[in-house]
């Protein structure tokens, strides 16, 4: 299933746009800024980024109950979520090495290239009784940013990982075919 990505200029976070709309996208909508105002990362810590320089996103999953659309994904019970954990950071390993960059998960969130920070993930779930009734990923990956806060203790990026810019639009719809491959 192709994924449908709705890209926006600014926002306060992808994640709580998400939020404000799930009730009117489809499983797998993708919400996409070139910048957030209010991103965020665990435990409420902010998440900063130049504007126009890296993808800021989040994928919207919905689980299957009864008498939901079949194109819903099978139920996930709530014990279980850390399978969405695992899919958003393998994921995004893959994606990595198709452009040559080795990555390694800090889990539950972080994706690192050697000793530097590339991408964080924030995954948000919504229950129903025992299950998961939706998540949403929040995914910030470093891309052409090569100048950081110098309050931030290890970042790293695409760009500086391999020396050139990417075009931002087509590097979002290959991660969403490879994120797809794990649903």
């Amino acid at each position: 299933m192709k994924a449908d990505i709705m890209w926006l200029g600014s926002t306060d976070s992808t994640n709580e746009e998400a939020k404000r709309i799930i009730s009117d996208i489809d499983n797998l909508s993708v919400l996409s800024a070139l910048e957030q105002t209010a991103g965020r990362g665990q435990r409420g810590n902010p998440w900063h980024s130049a504007a126009g320089e890296n993808l800021l996103f989040s994928i919207v999953l919905k689980y299957r109950k009864e008498g939901m659309r079949p194109n819903c994904l099978p139920p996930v019970r709530a014990c279980d979520q850390f399978v969405i954990s695992e899919t958003a950071a393998l994921a995004v390993t893959d994606f990595l090495s198709g452009y040559g960059i080795s990555a390694k998960i800090k889990w539950p969130n972080d994706i690192y290239v050697g000793d530097r920070k590339i991408c964080g993930i924030l995954i948000e779930n919504s229950l129903r009784e025992r299950m998961l009734s939706s998540s949403i990923i929040g995914v910030g990956l470093n891309v052409n940013q090569t100048s950081f806060d110098p309050s931030l203790p290890n970042p790293a990026s695409m760009a500086l990982c391999s020396g050139h810019s990417l075009p931002l639009e087509p590097l979002l719809e290959e991660f969403m075919y490879i994120f797809n491959g794990y649903c």
